[in-house]
């Protein structure tokens, strides 16, 4: 039997189709491309903006062309957010959502034999426990994504994930620590961290994101742990001080700003302002002597003014990021913010966010700029180009290095000679 599956969204979204393909090869599932022919389709799908809907949606129809005879299963954050919408799709013949995915298998098993559509969508609960699941690697990477945490309950005026995901729940340090383990034997050196709102880590079990981040770096034989994206208002300075204080922590610190105005945070639900923001920042490039500090930044949100907008990019620019992800607002249902007044037109959300990359194009290169004459460890990557395979280096500066194939999966000294586009280029020592 084949099946096929394909992930939209985040990297806690990828973990969990890995751990999916895993349990289905271990029932002698035989695991194949999306644009394959299988007799089963799983998209597991993401739902923080309407286009991503639509995207899973055209997927679905994509698929079924392909065979109308198999078997699609939709999954994951949309249908458990939008249950309505997501029966209303024809090509979905089984629709499950972000919680017990665990009982996709005998789901599946249960139409192929039936050929009767079946909707499981179970609603989050107040004290649930984070799922189990664990993964032996992602295939065809080097380093390996680890889930630690699942829900949020931030209620950002713009987001629809704490009802997609639910309340926080995480893993307990034992399963991190043996999970890592079985890693690190399986050759993977490097880890990344990673939740639904990973700042959140520990609420429901008594720990912080501190703890994990410690027993991670015990764990033998992973060389490096590093972190997803964080709500910065829950990042410490005695925190910071002790992940400096890891040897194999990777100073790459991903903090959501949203905006740069006070205005727009404050409407947004953040709970944070731009000087706390920026005294985090502070604390970070105190301790760490080469840290990058990337983000996330929204443009016309709703009720967002020119001024308001003026502030945002003022603000980016006195931060300098290394990197950072500009998106426009989009509408979702279910939102405080999609009932505001003030909806920016799509053709003012495109001119600021224009000129938001434009301004965030420069600092990504005085960043790395900035990292030429440095030499640093570099874990070699299996993607190969002309100049060379693909590693990042502890602050996650992507580098071509000309070396042997031999290398990917290790970690080589490297000095930063030069700046081509996005990469540097640099020469094994």
């Amino acid at each position: 039997m084949r099946i096929a599956f394909t992930t939209l969204g985040c990297k806690v979204n990828q973990y969990e189709t890995e751990s999916l393909m895993e349990l289905f090869a271990a029932e002698g599932f035989e695991i194949v491309e999306p644009n394959d022919f299988a007799d089963v389709y799983v998209v597991n799908s993401c739902t923080v903006t309407a286009s991503g809907d639509k995207k899973t949606r055209q997927l679905l129809r994509r698929l079924k062309k392909q065979n109308p005879a198999a078997i699609a299963a939709l999954v994951g954050c949309f249908p458990q957010a939008f249950p309505d919408a997501a029966q209303q799709i024809p090509e979905a013949d089984i629709i499950m959502g972000s919680s017990n995915r665990a009982a996709l298998l005998p789901a599946v098993k249960q139409v192929l034999a039936s050929g009767q559509r079946l909707v499981q969508i179970l609603p989050h609960e107040k004290g649930e426990k984070f799922e189990h699941m664990a993964v032996s690697g992602l295939r065809g990477r080097t380093r390996a994504f680890v889930k630690i945490e699942d829900g949020c309950e931030r209620y950002c005026s713009y987001c629809i994930i704490p009802k997609a995901r639910g309340p926080v729940r995480s893993k307990p340090l034992d399963e991190i620590c043996r999970e890592l383990r079985d890693l690190a034997q399986a050759g993977y050196r490097e880890v990344v961290l990673v939740g639904i709102n990973l700042s959140s880590y520990g609420k429901d079990l008594g720990l912080r994101l501190i703890d994990a981040v410690q027993a991670a770096c015990r764990v033998d034989g992973i060389s490096r742990v590093r972190l997803g994206s964080l709500e910065p208002e829950l990042l410490t300075a005695e925190d910071i001080r002790a992940m400096a204080a890891e040897e194999k922590f990777c100073p790459q610190f991903h903090l959501s700003l949203q905006s740069g105005c006070d205005k727009t945070l404050r409407e947004m639900n953040r709970h944070y302002d731009t000087a706390e923001y920026a005294r985090i920042v502070g604390d970070i490039r105190s301790v760490f002597e080469n840290a990058s500090i990337t983000t996330d930044v929204m443009v016309g949100f709703a009720g967002e003014s020119e001024e308001d907008f003026r502030q945002s990019l003022e603000f980016v620019q006195k931060i300098g990021f290394a990197k950072v992800h500009v998106f426009s607002y989009s509408r979702r249902p279910g939102t405080a913010a999609d009932k505001r007044p003030g909806q920016v037109p799509a053709s003012v959300k495109d001119v600021r966010s224009h000129q938001m990359i434009r301004l965030t194009d420069q600092t990504r290169k005085e960043f790395l700029l900035g990292q030429l004459g440095r030499v640093e460890e570099v874990l070699v990557e299996t993607t190969h180009s002309p100049l060379g395979y693909e590693g990042f280096t502890k602050n996650y500066t992507p580098v071509y290095v000309d070396c042997s194939p031999d290398l990917c999966g290790q970690i080589v000294r490297v000095r930063l000679e030069a700046v081509l586009d996005d990469h540097c280029i640099g020469t094994i020592q």
